[in-house]
């Protein structure tokens, strides 16, 4: 099937880029471009692409607000990844929060832009743990406030707590299978009540709610 996409960014040479990258591949199609976060949202209701590329400093309404907005379209949301100039501009955690399935720096090569796009369609999350934790930490750097230990975290079985954990280290739904020594059924299984519990989206926010509660450090 045929990845539709949409681009979100201000910048008209950056938006041009992204399409010449992403156009010369047999399985995606670029269907809509938008310079204003506005222009996104307005753009995504009409195309419903499944991923769209959303710059976070947009012009009218940004990245994050927008982000906001798409993952909540009641049919048939985009997953959506963001892009930054830096690897720990705070600005991204809150796009992760917001529901982004994951981020990229402007300055990643073409296969690499290519691989997120396919990998984030597919239903998966696109994180280094190591670089997500560097941007938890320098938001954490504005906060003196320490985390409440969330209630909702009594409510996991232990082996659905073991699964968020691990969820810091990367691991795809095999691995951890590998790990926990069961299939990917019941990893799944898992994992779908673990989210469902905690009232989150996807493995990108649980990771993020594991990381921002001290459950778990990323693999060195």
């Amino acid at each position: 099937m045929t990845i539709r996409i949409l681009l979100a960014d201000d910048q008209y040479l950056v938006r041009a880029g992204f399409r010449l990258i992403l156009g010369g591949e047999p399985d995606l199609e670029v269907v809509g471009e938008a310079t204003t976060g506005v222009e996104a949202v307005e753009c995504a209701q009409r195309t419903r692409p499944d991923v769209t590329l959303m710059d976070i400093r947009m012009p009218e309404l940004d990245g994050i607000e927008a982000t906001r907005q798409l993952c909540a379209m009641e049919s048939e949301p985009t997953r959506v990844i963001v892009l930054t100039t830096f690897d720990v501009d705070a600005y991204v955690y809150e796009a992760l929060r917001a529901g982004a399935s994951g981020f990229l720096l402007k300055k990643a090569p073409p296969e690499e832009l290519v691989h997120a796009v396919r990998v984030v369609a597919e239903g998966r999350a696109l994180l280094d743990p190591t670089v997500t934790r560097r941007v938890i930490d320098q938001f954490a750097k504005t906060s003196s406030a320490p985390p409440k230990p969330p209630s909702e975290l009594a409510t996991l079985t232990d082996r659905e707590r073991e699964v968020l954990v691990l969820l810091t280290d990367g691991l795809s739904n095999a691995e951890l299978a590998a790990r926990l020594f069961l299939s990917e059924a019941t990893v799944k299984t898992h994992l779908s009540r673990m989210l469902a519990k905690l009232g989150l989206r996807d493995r990108v926010q649980a990771t993020i709610y594991a990381y921002e509660h001290e459950l778990g450090r990323p693999r060195r």
